[in-house]
Parts: structure tokens; sequence; C-alpha cells
């Protein structure tokens, strides 16, 4: 499922209710939120690394996918 942030009180409200949610998953450490959340950060910025690894080493019609990545 994929949200897209804008002004809209229905979307603000779901920002909210996730953050809560991250919050309330590290019992209410601010920083093991922000550890968890840097983490998490850095694992998708590692898949996002070896996918474009992938599609470079790919056929042409892979290499087709990095143009649309960029």
């Amino acid at each position: 499922m994929t949200h897209t942030v804008s002004g809209s009180f229905s979307n603000e409200a779901f920002i909210e209710a996730l953050v809560d949610a991250v919050i309330a998953t590290c019992d209410g450490d601010m920083r093991e939120t922000i550890k968890a959340l840097l983490l998490v950060n850095e694992q998708l910025g590692t898949e996002l690394q070896q996918l474009y690894s992938a599609v470079e080493h790919g056929s042409p019609s892979e290499r087709r996918v990095k143009s649309l990545l960029h």
C-alpha cells in the first residue's frame, strides 16, 4: 500500500497514527524510535543499491527499469 503526503487532514491523521505506532513499538523511547528508523532507512538504501546493481548488470529490458528509477 502506497501513501502520499499532502496537506489533507486524512493523510495528516494517517501519518500521526503511523508515528504513534512506531513510538509505541519502541515502548515510548524516542531515542530507540529514531535508531529504529535510521536502521530501516539504511536497509532500504542497501536494497535500493542492490536493485540498481542488478538492473545495471541485467538485460536491456531490465536496464529500462533503471531509467525509470532515475
